[in-house]
């Protein structure tokens, strides 16, 4: 197999997994039906997650065959929808999976701060580094526009920072290299 089909079935293992505990994280909020766990989904993740009927539906079975969700038919809209709502069970193995995911991510922080300094040569802290997908279900509903363009802007200056420090340090990197080979160079003649 493909080094990068590899790769991205691994993301998409991954993907699903998340899923799973955003749709907990958003019904330990309010109840919903299929389709706006959808348009949630799609919202709070700009885009970047946005699952089908065919994707989310299979998982909510999945959710409510374990208990750890429950769904009611609701007759009183125009077309009959259920309504999905979280159980006892669903909220205790939501706590338990945050707790574990809080720290599979640090391990993954500590990780990738270890590469960034010893194969890049870039030193960051905590605050530079991504936070967990997760971070956009357990923020507060956004209220208004003005909320989103701010953390937006706040994200933008963030990236733009980080890009700043790497494109830095490749440029030392870059120095250093071109020094290497013209000493090559003369060494050669």
């Amino acid at each position: 197999m493909h080094v990068e089909e590899k790769a991205a079935g691994w993301l998409k293992e991954t993907q699903k997994g998340y899923i799973r505990i955003a749709v907990l994280i958003l019904l330990n909020k309010k109840s919903h039906h299929g389709y706006e766990m959808m348009k949630a989904l799609d919202e709070r993740t700009n885009g970047f997650w946005k699952p089908t009927a065919g994707g989310i539906y299979p998982i909510l079975q999945d959710l409510e065959n374990s208990d750890y969700i429950k769904g009611e038919w609701d007759c009183d809209a125009k077309r009959k929808r259920k309504i999905y709502a979280i159980t006892s069970e669903g909220r205790r193995v939501l706590e338990h999976t945050l707790a574990k995911e809080n720290r599979l991510v640090n391990t993954m922080a500590d990780l990738l701060k270890e590469y960034m300094k010893d194969v890049l040569d870039v030193e960051v802290n905590n605050a530079q580094l991504p936070k967990t997908p997760l971070a956009l279900f357990l923020e507060e509903d956004k209220c208004n526009p003005e909320d989103t363009k701010k953390v937006l802007e706040n994200k933008r200056a963030h990236v733009e920072s980080f890009i700043k420090k790497l494109q830095d340090n490749l440029s030392q990197i870059n120095k250093q290299l071109a020094q290497i080979e013209k000493e090559e160079n003369k060494n050669k003649t």
